[in-house]
């Protein structure tokens, strides 16, 4: 008899207890329906939960080394049951304790990560013990394609797993484990098809022209000096002639003074490579050896002697100065001038009054007036200043030249000499003075 006959036979004998077995499975299936959806929308909140700040890679990653350790999962099941001889319930509980303690590890691994950066031992673990369920699972295996098949699904699993650290300890630290030597970046600019710096084309052509004409006129300044032939010369002259003339046409040497300090730099590089061998850098693990205090100019002068600083040095501005090379040179040889023009004088003008009449910082016044002061006319007005009146030279005190002869009146022979007698320098004044003579501040 088909089952409906039967049920419709049983219905029709115990219609109380069909209905009672009908209500029942009603229920049984409102609950089940209930229960189904609470679970799928728990799983649902419990997915967002896990895949809202994740991107895409990584959930693959987590699904693709789940399904990979299943497979050596069942592996281990059949090596339990074959090899061992587990059954049952111990077969059940005992089969996947590998693979138990690989996502520990791996779990621990994850958390060191975030701590302390390495995933540590617990790392090396993951690795270890994928392994050694790769090798088991393979032992049990029928076939060599099976042995290799039992073998890659562990090494799958532990591979996505490690490649998901990396990327996290890349987000983390901002830096990989390791650099790669051997790379396709690497490789394409040592073929010299791609360019280490962010340069664009145009830079890197206007590199590479300027770069040509500094070879070039280093060859024939080099053929030049050696003595070289008239045909040698005329070429050499020629190649430079046509790469500077491309140069200008395709770098605009000619109104870009960037471009031609650049190329200035390299002629001046090139020309100068002799220059290398001379020279003496210093060694870095040396101790820097303990400057002695500077001596005075002259000898301390007793009672007599005075040290007045002067507040006109806070008005120079001391800010270095960028300058170029012939400007530099503009303004030493300006500095020069007025420091001669005022020993002619009979004065030795401060670092302050240097600077401040020739534009020069003032800590490049002091270097110029420290070495200039030394020379023998120099020297010989500051010994003067000290050997009559006491005065130590520090460079920034003031003093008054007057002439010889306050007195005249006293002495109506001095005045007839006065003209021709030299000046004789005094301290904020303290000297003899003639009323008509001129008198000049200065600093010694």
């Amino acid at each position: 008899m088909p089952p409906i006959d039967q049920l419709t036979t049983y219905a029709a004998a115990n219609p109380l207890g069909a209905a009672i077995i009908c209500v029942s499975a009603l229920v049984a299936l409102v609950l089940a329906f209930f229960a189904l959806r609470a679970a799928y929308r728990a799983a649902s909140s419990g997915y967002r939960k896990f895949a809202e700040n994740r991107p895409a890679e990584d959930i693959l990653t987590i699904v693709a080394a789940s399904i990979a350790t299943g497979v050596s999962a069942q592996g281990m099941w059949r090596f339990s049951g074959d090899v061992l001889g587990f059954d049952g319930p111990l077969r059940l509980l005992l089969f996947a304790f590998i693979e138990v303690a690989v996502i520990t590890s791996a779990v621990r691994a994850r958390r060191n990560m975030r701590e302390n950066y390495s995933a540590g031992i617990d790392g090396m673990a993951v690795w270890v013990l994928t392994g050694l369920s790769a090798v088991l699972s393979s032992l049990d295996a029928r076939s060599l394609a099976e042995a290799i098949f039992r073998l890659a699904a562990p090494l799958v699993a532990a591979w996505l797993w490690e490649r998901g650290m990396a990327i996290e300890r890349h987000r983390i630290t901002g830096r990989s484990r390791i650099k790669w030597r051997f790379t396709p970046e690497r490789a394409m600019v040592r073929l010299g098809l791609a360019e280490v710096s962010d340069r664009t084309v145009t830079e890197v052509d206007a590199h590479r022209r300027l770069t040509r004409v500094a070879l070039a006129a280093k060859r024939a300044r080099a053929l030049r000096e050696a003595g070289a032939s008239d045909r040698k010369m005329r070429t050499a002259l020629a190649k430079l002639d046509r790469v500077m003339d491309q140069a200008v046409e395709h770098t605009g040497l000619a109104v870009d003074p960037g471009r031609q300090e650049a190329l200035l730099s390299q002629i001046g590089a090139l020309y100068n490579t002799s220059a290398l061998i001379d020279l003496r850098p210093p060694v870095p693990w040396e101790p820097e050896p303990e400057e002695p205090p500077a001596p005075h100019a002259l000898p301390v002068a007793g009672t007599r002697a005075a040290y007045i600083e002067d507040d006109d040095d806070d008005a120079v501005t001391a800010a270095p100065q960028v300058v170029d090379t012939a400007q530099r040179a503009a303004l030493m040889r300006a500095a020069r001038q007025y420091w001669d023009k005022q020993i002619e004088r009979r004065f030795v003008p401060r670092a302050a009054d240097i600077a401040k009449e020739t534009g020069i910082s003032l800590a490049t016044a002091r270097e110029y007036r420290a070495l200039w002061k030394l020379e023998p006319r120099a020297h010989a007005l500051i010994e003067a200043a000290y050997n009559e009146h006491g005065i130590i030279d520090t460079g920034t005190f003031p003093a008054i030249v007057v002439p010889d002869g306050s007195d005249s009146g006293d002495h109506p022979d001095r005045s007839d000499r006065s003209d021709h007698e030299e000046p004789v320098l005094s301290m904020n004044g303290s000297g003899s003075m003639n009323g008509s003579g001129p008198a000049h501040t200065a600093g010694v």
